[in-house]
């Protein structure tokens, strides 16, 4: 296994749990949530200058909509989210009176929107994974989730890579791009070690980059599932990473610093900040929302 080098501090963003990084390439900015803050931010990849646009309830994960905006899973559903912050509910989702909450997802190769949810105390089976599509209709997709997290696709669409995160474990679907069809799961890589697999993303050669909480690094793993590469940050609660910048070449790192004691503050000062690194591969371009 190669060590790669230090991820670097890019926003000092602070965040109580910052989650979700995509890359937003109608802007050319990288768009992340502050799940616990309820914010949804943007930043520009060369100076780090970062808007925050407040949202009404808890935010999971926000991705860009090809017909302006962005779609959002919020505490109570899926979300149409303005230029300005407004945002309008287009499908509501049973999270039993605020006791569950989404917690991340992404767009598939075809522009449908997955996400999935966790209960606020972690109840084991409390959680669920849902796929938008582009006509607003919702699918469920699993069932008996405990922390739905990662969510992305090989390069050819034909394989989803998918987290809940007490598995300690990233699992494989098959993956029909046509309808949105799941089959097939099977363990894809058992994490050892610190860390439980959180936020993942694939790179152009098939290799699933993974955030460790409170793991203080990413893994790569190669297609095959073998440990290829550990990426350091110099945070414990490692969330979510994503490939942008132009060139999809930049490797962009979240973090959290909630429910870390006031010594762990102390010695994190820059938990819930953005990080970035140059790590030599680049991402597979995400789809945004088709509705």
């Amino acid at each position: 296994m190669r060590t790669l080098p230090e991820a670097e501090l890019f926003v000092d963003a602070r965040a109580r749990l910052g989650e979700g990084p995509v890359w937003d390439a109608r802007t050319g900015r990288l768009v992340w949530v502050d799940i616990e803050g309820r914010a949804l931010l943007s930043t520009d990849p060369a100076s780090g200058a970062t808007t925050t646009l407040p949202m009404p309830l808890p935010i999971g994960i926000a991705v860009p909509r090809r017909s302006g905006g962005f779609v959002a899973a919020l505490e109570d559903g899926f979300h149409a989210i303005d230029a300005d912050g407004r945002t309008e509910q287009i499908a509501a989702i049973d999270t039993e009176a605020g006791r569950l909450r989404f917690n991340d997802g992404a767009c598939d190769p075809a522009g449908r929107f997955l996400a999935g949810t966790m209960a606020y105390d972690t109840a084991p089976g409390a959680g669920a994974l849902y796929r938008l599509d582009a006509d607003l209709r919702v699918t469920l997709l699993l069932d008996d989730i405990t922390i739905s997290n990662g969510l992305g696709w090989s390069p050819d669409g034909g394989t989803m890579y998918y987290v809940d995160t007490p598995t300690r474990r990233i699992d494989a679907f098959d993956y029909d791009v046509a309808d949105g069809a799941i089959a097939r799961r099977r363990p894809f890589v058992d994490i050892e070690g610190d860390g439980r697999p959180d936020g993942l993303c694939v790179d152009v050669d098939g290799a699933v980059w993974v955030a460790l909480w409170p793991g203080w690094s990413v893994r790569r793993y190669l297609a095959d599932g073998t440990l290829d590469a550990a990426l350091p940050v110099p945070v414990a609660k490692v969330s979510s990473c994503a490939f942008g910048g132009a060139a999809l070449d930049t490797l962009f790192i979240t973090s959290a610093w909630t429910a870390l004691s006031e010594e762990e503050r102390e010695a994190q000062p820059h938990a819930g900040s953005l990080f970035r690194a140059p790590v030599g591969v680049r991402g597979v371009p995400r789809a945004t929302f088709a509705g």
